[in-house]
């Protein structure tokens, strides 16, 4: 497989990249919201016309009203909106939870797929229990009840949490914490009685939240997939949300070089532009480089993750480790060829710094992926 986009594929990324930067700009979404304090720490306004566009679909079924694309194409439109530092809910609801509602029955995919689909509903994940992103352990439970379940647990760091229409969550409801199996997954409507949320912003301006089930009674058709065989769903949704993350960090890497590059061409010191100097120029190359062979390695693992190929799941995990180191190292290069005033919140560079930091974290960091690597290869 070609590690490049076709006709329809470049098309899209030309759609993309143009709605991006003019919808989506840092001065028109990121700062906006940020410094209006707001408690989505996104424009919902924006978020129907992601909608229009037909982004929200993306990786939606035509049966289901969606686009029916694959990876590939929502990596194309994540990239760009790293590039801008665009928030929206899109990675949480277009790619997660579209991904884990597409195992769910005709009732859960009806019930909420065509607000995903409009732009008029935020959807949000609730995996993580700790500090790190540890999903083979999960000690929140649903028990029986009837006819259904009571959920008891916490979640932490649910992002857009506090903003989401319905929550996905993993629970356990058989064997130990630890266990690979016993694991079912929950669609929990925002409203539902039991359910607490302590709203944090993190550094980057996005909201997350610190969920709390207390008694959390659901229906019997909130489960998406198999009671007890959950796994395998929250398995395709981690995948999907990690190189999609992936996908998000390489736009991160390219906007922060594209902004270091243009200011090394105007930039002087000594009478002479300091993008003149051979050792900044040998690490704007080195850069550029990187950059490229992370895109590589975010394409090749999208690909195989549509293919359904047996080492899709080794090499999304190379991707997320790649593109996070890679994203770190632009963002790192960029303050300082900013010089001091990349340190100012007056320079937009800081703000890809503070996405980096906490896209790194998402779904596992480059020292998760880098163990998991090893550990899928047999070490």
């Amino acid at each position: 497989m070609a590690l490049f986009y076709d006709d329809d594929q470049s098309m899209l990324a030309d759609s993309a990249s143009q709605f991006m930067a003019e919808e989506g700009s840092i001065k028109k979404q990121l700062r906006h919201w940020r410094d209006r304090d707001c408690k989505d720490g996104f424009g919902h306004e924006l978020w129907k016309q992601f909608g229009e566009m037909g982004f929200t679909g993306i990786l939606v079924s035509e049966e289901d009203g969606g686009l029916g694309m694959g990876n590939v194409e929502a990596g194309i439109v994540l990239e760009e909106i790293g590039r801008n530092l665009t928030p929206s809910p899109f990675l949480t609801s277009s790619i997660l939870a579209a991904t884990a509602l597409g195992q769910g029955n005709n009732d859960l995919r009806g019930r909420y797929l065509p607000g995903l689909i409009s732009g008029e509903h935020v959807f949000a994940v609730a995996i993580d229990e700790g500090a790190k992103h540890r999903p083979e352990r999960i000690k929140t439970k649903a028990e029986k009840s009837g006819n259904g379940f009571k959920l008891n647990g916490q979640k932490d760091f649910v992002i857009h949490g506090v903003s989401a229409d319905m929550m996905i969550v993993a629970a356990r409801t058989s064997g130990s914490d630890d266990d690979n199996d016993g694991i079912t997954l929950f669609a929990v409507p925002k409203d539902v009685s039991g359910l607490s949320q302590d709203a944090v912003r993190l550094v980057d301006s996005s909201m997350a939240t610190h969920a709390k089930f207390d008694n959390v009674e659901l229906d019997g058709d909130a489960v998406i997939g198999e009671v007890d065989g959950g796994r395998e769903v929250l398995n395709k949704m981690l995948n999907a949300g990690r190189v999609g993350a992936a996908a998000e960090s390489v736009g991160v890497s390219a906007g922060s070089m594209d902004m270091t590059v243009d200011y090394l061409k105007q930039r002087k010191q000594f009478g002479k532009l300091i993008g003149e100097f051979q050792a900044l120029q040998h690490r704007a190359a080195h850069l550029y480089s990187e950059v490229e062979i992370a895109r590589a390695a975010v394409i090749k693992a999208q690909q195989l993750l549509d293919a359904g190929a047996e080492s899709a799941e080794l090499m999304v995990s190379v991707a997320k480790a790649k593109a996070g180191t890679t994203s770190n190292l632009s963002v790192r290069e960029g303050v300082q060829m900013h010089g001091g005033i990349g340190m100012t919140d007056e320079y937009d560079i800081g703000l890809y710094m503070k996405r980096d930091r906490a896209l790194a974290e998402f779904l596992g960091d480059a020292n998760y992926h880098t163990e998991r690597v090893a550990q899928l290869s047999g070490y």
